[in-house]
């Protein structure tokens, strides 16, 4: 899939910009700064700079919106701001706090939730809360660990099993992932798929 064929619609910074969600299934990436998102985004649309990497960790405080074309039909995919930067004034994360939880609570076509957490890095109480925020709103969520290339391959899967069970999440909830190597592309793919399947089958019954 080609950078081409993946367009940038708007960035969001209230409900009133999100982009109209009839007809689209929706798939969110959300994580702390610098744990790779944008770089994941565009590994997994096969483009370099569809999704702005920034050398600033908090600094995207919008929800960008894309729209990729995939099995026939047209899937947005939203990156929502990093959360976690130390630096960033209490305005803006409590103004993060009303936009992405309203998100989150609110888009209808919203039909996975991806969270991505270093493999390298334990998690933070702000990644329980995001797991804990999903599941007590009943959405569907996946973990995704990201730069895996770091990490030894012999010693990966027991990192991914130490941090699951440390955040309480099943391991077929997860996967492994690195822009840099390409791992978990196209499993990352299939989870997304699989969402939105479920999402087309739940119309028609």
């Amino acid at each position: 899939m080609g950078k081409s064929r993946t367009s940038f619609l708007l960035s969001a910074f209230e409900r009133a910009h999100w982009p109209a969600a009839e007809g689209r299934a929706e798939v969110a990436f959300v994580g702390r700064s610098n744990v790779g998102k944008s770089s994941c985004l565009n590994t997994l649309v096969g483009g370099s700079s569809v999704a702005r990497v920034s050398k600033t960790p908090g600094r995207t405080q919008s929800i960008n919106f894309f729209e990729v074309p995939r099995r026939g039909g047209r899937l947005l995919l939203a990156d929502l701001p990093g959360y976690g930067y130390a630096k960033v004034p209490r305005s803006v994360t409590n103004r993060w706090d009303r936009m992405v939880g309203e998100y989150l609570t609110e888009r209808t076509n919203l039909v996975l939730v991806v969270i991505l957490v270093d493999l390298r890095r334990d998690p933070t109480e702000l990644d329980r809360k995001m797991i804990q925020w999903l599941e007590e709103s009943g959405r569907v969520g996946l973990l995704v660990f990201t730069k895996a290339d770091k990490i030894a391959k012999s010693k990966r899967l027991h990192r991914r099993a130490l941090l699951c069970r440390g955040l309480g999440v099943p391991m077929e909830a997860s996967l492994l992932f690195s822009s840099l190597q390409k791992i978990g592309r196209e499993e990352l793919w299939k989870r997304i798929d699989e969402a939105v399947l479920g999402l087309a089958e739940g119309d028609q019954d």
